[in-house]
């Protein structure tokens, strides 16, 4: 008998050949185990018949059949059974957003054949969810499964309860850990308010072991064609990358004249890593749009419809020791307003500009160390950063009084403009009893191979070489933390513990004067200005011990500087916007208009008393206006699985610096991808001054114990972008999402 264990009521042996009969026999081994009325089982050549309530178990699978009666043979591992039905766990896919579940595919059919590791169901069905009623099926003549490997279904039909909700001829789903399978994907179908009904289809492509591409396509009845093609490839260990193209064939906005306003265009967007060994890298991320209206126009996102900066860069590393090497590739664009049509003088042609700021570097090379100590028993520290690059801006110029839509110049330098900058710091440090004197001394020379220069009522770029040579002076003086423990217990912990930290720093520049508009605006080297400034700022923190963590549940900054040369020695221009470096790092939000000797008051509140409650506010009150100018604040709270958000984004500053804004965000639901049951969520941008909801979001999902179905409404409102539709999708657990609501769009 070998291996096998037998456990029966009756036996018979005839030869090699071995009957038993019991209630019920059950013969089992290391591998596998077999239940039934009756085993007829042939020592020699391994072949085994059983009838009569039929119980097969694969030990090392994890696989379990019940059939009316089988035949197999034990050594190769084939046979038949008839009347089938049975269970095996799946792999769970546990990548976020996806919709989970630990109930194994249950599978009944007429009869199923195993041939080596392969599984053949005829006549029969599947599913992953709970029984005796599952919510969908597959129904089909022919299954054919590799565990772990893959699953195929033909001339099959997909039911939802007993609704049939697609047919298929094929349907290929991989069942590895890293599924790479050519073919054709789900086609998707849906319906927008400009762009009509859409029906597309994709096909994904494994090249090999290394590349893949898919290729989708979206016909849209009322506008044309969109095209997205994913192309991600893995040549090497340690490199990879990922090259996204999306194009429109825009056939026109309905009603929108003739002939029709078309938005066609294409965006692109790659992304890769390489590790070049001996601690060289290299990383990249290149973004291009045709056309900042086909963004607007045809984006899917909220952020990107308002975002108006394409970002590129890309940059080859090393760090050692105390200093870092980069080699950057950079390309920003700035979309000031939509395209601008211009009228060709000559031709009387109309086309679009691009009315945009466009700065590169090609490349730039930067070298810079941090903080080390120079002498080893004497605490001076030596710090530089330098960059050597190759620049270039453009941005064409409108006539700002009679037609702004006449395009008068071209502000543009050279396309390989030098700029060498050289940075060297020495600090030192002081300490008496709890007061900490931190000086720095640093030299900035910056040269140019182009400056600018005012003309009529802008600026023109000139072939001049300028160096620009600035020393500054700083001191930081860090005063004793004052600090008291209350050791009675409320309801934000065990204790509590208050610290109140003082700190002053002054710092000079000099060198510059007014020579500040000679210099070409590239990046934040460039905002160097003279200044004679001191801040002052008041850090107010409140700690909570909660058994044995100590977490900061209050924190209050305040900063605010004095200038002591409020023209900046004479770099500040009246009636403009004017930004610096000293007043760029103290808020985001530029308040310079004309001379002046403080800053705004700058708050920054950042609050959670209890756990899942965040509330953070960041505002700039103008002791001139004495009214708060920027405020952005943000409400955040989740509790179980209840969720809510709001925030709002508010600018009452002089036009001159930015437009008036008012702006509400609000976010609330319950739910997660995971949760059985009901989800819904809804999210909305509004525009107080405008009056207009710039954004809403709302998703209801319904999810079961292995499927769920997802609807979601979209509305924008933004520039010439008023676009609403709806989004649909059926998720089936551990396989994957149908319809047209994408991960990204999902409110979760």
């Amino acid at each position: 008998m070998g291996e096998w264990n037998v456990t029966s009521d009756t036996f018979d042996t005839d030869g090699t050949v071995h009957k038993w009969h019991g209630h019920p026999v059950e013969m089992e081994d290391a591998r596998m185990l077999f239940r039934a009325e009756d085993i007829e089982y042939d020592e020699e050549t391994g072949d085994l018949h059983a009838t009569g309530q039929v119980y097969f178990r694969n030990f090392d699978r994890n696989e379990q059949i019940w059939c009316d009666h089988l035949e197999y043979n034990t050594r190769e591992e084939t046979g038949k059974f008839y009347d089938v039905r049975g269970e095996t766990h799946p792999r769970i896919v546990t990548r976020p957003g996806t919709l989970t579940t630990s109930s194994p595919y249950h599978f009944e059919g007429q009869w199923a054949e195993r041939i080596g590791e392969k599984y053949i169901l005829y006549k029969g069905w599947v599913t992953n969810c709970k029984m005796p009623n599952p919510w969908w099926r597959l129904r089909g003549p022919k299954f054919d499964i590799i565990p772990g490997q893959r699953a195929l279904a033909y001339r099959s039909v997909f039911l939802l309860w007993k609704m049939p909700l697609f047919y298929t001829p094929f349907f290929y789903h991989s069942l590895e850990r890293e599924p790479r399978k050519s073919g054709f994907l789900t086609p998707n179908i849906g319906h927008g308010s400009q762009r009509g009904f859409m029906i597309g289809i994709g096909y994904f492509w494994a090249i090999n072991r290394s590349y893949d591409v898919t290729y989708l396509v979206q016909d849209y009845t009322a506008r044309g064609f969109a095209h997205h093609v994913d192309f991600r490839g893995k040549p090497r260990p340690g490199t990879d990358f990922d090259a996204i193209v999306y194009g429109v064939q825009d056939r026109g906005v309905p009603n929108s004249g003739s002939p029709p306003q078309k938005y066609s265009g294409f965006s692109l967007s790659v992304m890769g890593k390489s590790d070049l060994g001996d601690g060289w890298t290299a990383r990249g991320a290149v973004n291009y749009i045709t056309s900042f209206g086909f963004r607007q126009e045809w984006t899917q996102s909220y952020n990107e419809a308002v975002g108006s900066e394409i970002h590129s860069v890309g940059f080859i590393n090393k760090n050692w020791s105390n200093y870092t090497f980069n080699l950057v590739f950079a390309r920003l664009e700035n979309f000031q307003t939509v395209e601008v049509p211009i009228v060709d003088p000559t031709t009387g042609v109309s086309h679009n500009v691009a009315n945009a700021v466009t700065i590169r570097k090609l490349p730039e090379a930067e070298l810079s160390s941090r903080d080390h100590r120079i002498w080893q028993n004497i605490p001076l520290w030596f710090s530089f950063q330098s960059a050597a690059g190759l620049m270039s801006r453009s941005e064409p110029v409108f006539n700002s009084t009679t037609d702004p839509t006449e395009l008068i110049d071209t502000y543009k330098t050279g396309a390989f403009m030098n700029r060498l900058n050289l940075a060297p710091r020495v600090t030192t440090a002081f300490h008496w009893w709890n007061f900490h004197l931190v000086p720095s001394f640093g030299i900035h020379e910056t040269f140019y191979s182009e400056s600018q220069e005012p003309y009529e009522d802008r600026f023109r770029v000139l072939g001049t070489n300028i160096l620009r040579s600035a020393r500054d002076f700083s001191a930081d003086l860090i005063f004793p933390s004052l600090a008291r423990i209350y050791n009675k217990k409320t309801v934000f912990g065990d204790k509590l513990k208050h610290v109140i930290e003082p700190r002053a720093t002054y710092q000079y520049v000099t060198g510059i004067g007014s020579e500040f508009d000679r210099f070409i605006r590239f990046d934040e080297t460039d905002i160097l200005s003279n200044t004679n400034e001191v801040e002052l700022s008041l850090t107010n923190r409140i700690y909570a011990k909660r058994g044995d963590s100590v977490l900061e549940i209050f924190t209050w900054e305040l900063f605010q500087k004095r200038y002591f040369d409020p023209t900046f020695g004479g770099a500040l221009v009246p009636g403009v916007r004017n930004v610096f470096e000293s007043t760029a790092d103290l808020t985001g939000y530029a308040f310079l208009v004309d001379p002046r000797s403080t800053s705004p008051v700058v708050s920054l509140l950042r609050i959670s008393p209890i756990n899942g409650l965040g509330i953070q506010w960041q505002t700039d009150y103008d002791p001139r206006q004495h009214a708060i100018v920027d405020s952005t604040l943000s409400v955040d709270y989740r509790w179980k699985k209840y969720f809510v958000s709001a925030g709002n984004n508010a600018i009452h500053n002089d036009p001159v610096l930015l437009p008036a804004a008012d702006q509400f965000q609000f976010r609330a639901g319950f739910g997660d991808p995971n949760h059985r049951g009901w989800n819904a969520g809804v999210t909305g941008v509004y525009d107080y001054r405008q009056r207009v909801i710039l954004y809403s979001t709302t998703q209801v999902t319904y999810n079961t114990d292995c499927c769920g179905l997802s609807v979601e409404y979209h509305r924008y409102s933004i520039g010439i972008l008023d676009l609403s539709d709806w989004r649909v999708a059926f998720t089936v657990a551990n396989l994957g999402s149908f319809g047209t609501l994408r991960k990204q769009d999902r409110v979760f």
